[in-house]
């Protein structure tokens, strides 16, 4: 579905399924979260977002089920009312609905924004990597999740973006909970057994990360849940790494980047059974141990290192380069067309513009 920015959008309903803000979590400190956006109508907060190049946002679908004016994408905000130095923002001119999202079962439950122009990276505007399809989050891997979101079922939004961490759970731990068939390939879930955090509502569309080589990557997009942060009910989230390919197929031109998150060790979800769930197959992915290295994909990186290191060409810079070729290297490594994805453009020129 592709909507003009003149035309109505919808807004997100909340739903007792919906799961959309943040719970058990605390106030981000200012800039950590530089890709975190929130969607407002007339000026009001509904769902949140990532920025994912310069003029592209990565969103729940369920947010534009029903139709409203006015929406606006807000850029490099800390908090929802005063003053924010930081913060820009833009309209929205095409909204582009998964083509396969089904708001009942909540499958495909992601979806693009183009902004009405492009914005510039600051250290509180900048775009976050995506998980390439090849990436592996096994159970317990660590993750965050921010947003506007109020802090408990029936209880008030917080004014200051928020942040929480919680650990992926698996695929098949995630079906026992919820029912089995309900959590597809196309979703991943994050939270503690015991409950006390997740995101709730208002928190829906906006971004589950994690770190890795230095580098955050987001893995998910907040969608639903069972409540808010109840025991033995994870957050649901759209996995994103099984969209790589629609994603490049609706930007045409400075692609967003993915980056390969490998989870390793043993993968503790494949030894999970519950009744009536499918045993595990017999043969299992392969994983490989992250690299240094730019891939043969100008848009799909492994790790890009921020530390000097011998496998990078940095080591042998000093600070007697002189500022010709130091203009030269940035130009080169900095120029879209070239094998830098945006979203390690602004803390890569940062790193280079200081050991060069």
């Amino acid at each position: 579905n592709v909507l003009l920015a003149n035309q109505t959008f919808p807004l997100l309903l909340q739903t007792p399924k919906l799961n959309t803000r943040i719970v058990g979590g605390q106030v981000a400190p200012v800039g950590s979260w530089p890709w975190q956006v929130s969607l407002q109508t007339s000026g009001f907060h509904f769902c949140g977002g990532s920025l994912i190049n310069s003029q592209w946002v990565l969103t729940a679908a369920h947010c534009f089920q029903t139709t409203v004016n006015g929406l606006t994408v807000n850029l490099g905000r800390q908090s929802l009312e005063g003053s924010n130095p930081n913060a820009v923002s833009r309209t929205v001119t095409k909204i582009i609905n998964h083509p396969n999202y089904n708001s009942v079962t909540n499958n495909n439950d992601i979806c693009l924004l183009q902004l009405s122009s492009p914005v510039n990276f600051t250290s509180y505007i900048s775009p976050v990597c995506l998980a390439a399809s090849d990436s592996t989050f096994y159970s317990g891997v660590n993750s965050w999740v921010t947003g506007w979101g109020t802090i408990g079922i029936s209880l008030p939004s917080p004014q200051n973006l928020m942040e929480v961490e919680v650990p992926v759970v698996g695929n098949r731990k995630c079906n026992c909970n919820y029912g089995v068939g309900e959590i597809t390939d196309n979703m991943i879930c994050a939270g503690l057994s015991a409950g006390g955090k997740d995101s709730c509502q208002g928190d829906s569309g906006g971004p589950m990360v994690s770190k890795q080589n230095g580098r955050w990557i987001q893995a998910g997009v907040v969608s639903f849940g069972n409540g808010c942060a109840r025991p033995n009910f994870p957050g649901v989230y759209a996995r994103v790494s099984q969209y790589q390919t629609w994603i490049n197929s609706q930007i045409s031109s400075n692609q967003p980047g993915f980056m390969t998150f490998t989870s390793t060790g043993t993968n503790s979800d494949l030894s999970v059974t519950c009744t009536g769930l499918p045993p595990v197959p017999t043969t299992t992915p392969t994983t490989t141990t992250s690299k240094r290295m730019l891939s043969t994909n100008p848009k799909t990186i492994t790790s890009v290192a921020t530390t000097t290191d011998t496998n990078t060409k940095t080591t042998n810079l000093t600070t007697t380069t002189t500022p010709k070729i130091r203009n030269v290297l940035i130009t080169i490594l900095f120029d879209s067309n070239q094998l830098i994805p945006s979203c390690v453009y602004f803390s890569l020129q940062v790193y280079l513009t200081v050991i060069l």
